[in-house]
């Protein structure tokens, strides 16, 4: 079993309500990428199933338990490939996390669902799934609700495009839906570096903020990009925030322990 070891940490002494643990995890369909030529010499695992993917998954399944709130990219809802297991639900339950949703962004016929998926150890009181906008359709943004009115916590997962044209418009779109609410988390596969053009344009509409800058994730076995981001609304303190060493896709996971305000009851 790999450590759950930290490459890069940030504590902070904070005061307020209750605090969760997060955790956001790009899991390349339980795929374990070691090197740039296994795109290429490895590259019928993603759409094949293979012996290693369930094993993989049982591992992040065993990693996540620790967590209260988990949001995953590159999920498949069952087909083909993944041996038409859901691996939401497949993680969900062996980590002990009672509550879990997946939002299918792309089917590509019987080989392939790719999907968002979200674990948690609370009830959300509502599930929004969005389509992001952009030329090429398939991604999306979901949207977990926790507790009623104004002091519910919204967390949104997302995986936005490859291409900067797309992630302008997509986090224009959301940085609407972010200002509808006051307590938000916003994490996912954003494609897009913490001082880059679009994540400036998503601060400046909303107010949200990312703790602590150049948590890199990808490539998994060299991490020299941060492309996958936690961020939260000025309610929200954030008490520590990390990169975890479990190297089971191509990306690295980040975890952050945040205090919400009192005010937030997250039961509904």
């Amino acid at each position: 079993m790999i450590a759950k070891a930290a490459v890069e940490k940030k504590q902070e002494v904070y005061t307020g309500g209750r605090r969760l643990l997060f955790l956001i995890y790009n899991i390349q369909t339980g795929t374990t990428t070691s090197s740039y030529r296994h795109f290429l010499t490895q590259s019928w695992r993603h759409v094949l199933p293979h012996s290693q993917r369930i094993e993989n998954l049982t591992g992040i399944a065993h990693m996540t338990s620790d967590y209260d709130i988990v949001g995953l990219q590159e999920v498949d809802a069952g087909s083909l490939r993944s041996g038409y297991v859901n691996l939401t639900q497949y993680i969900g339950e062996r980590a002990g996390l009672p509550f879990w949703y997946d939002q299918t962004n792309r089917r590509i016929g019987q080989f392939a669902r790719h999907s968002l998926g979200v674990l948690s150890r609370y009830k959300p009181s509502g599930i929004t799934e969005h389509k992001l906008p952009g030329r090429l359709p398939g991604r999306g943004a979901m949207a977990v609700r926790f507790g009623a009115g104004e002091e519910s916590l919204v967390v949104l997962i997302v995986h936005l495009a490859l291409s900067r044209r797309g992630r302008l418009s997509q986090l224009d779109y959301l940085g609407d839906l972010i200002n509808d609410y006051r307590h938000v988390v916003m994490m996912g596969d954003m494609n897009c570096r913490s001082d880059s053009e679009e994540m400036e344009l998503l601060v400046n509409k909303t107010l949200m903020s990312e703790p602590l800058h150049g948590l890199h994730t990808f490539p998994s076995w060299r991490p020299k990009r941060n492309i996958d981001h936690i961020l939260v609304t000025p309610t929200v303190e954030v008490g520590r925030a990390e990169v975890l060493n479990y190297p089971l896709s191509d990306h690295l996971p980040i975890s952050m322990e945040v205090v919400l305000p009192e005010s937030v009851d997250l039961h509904i």
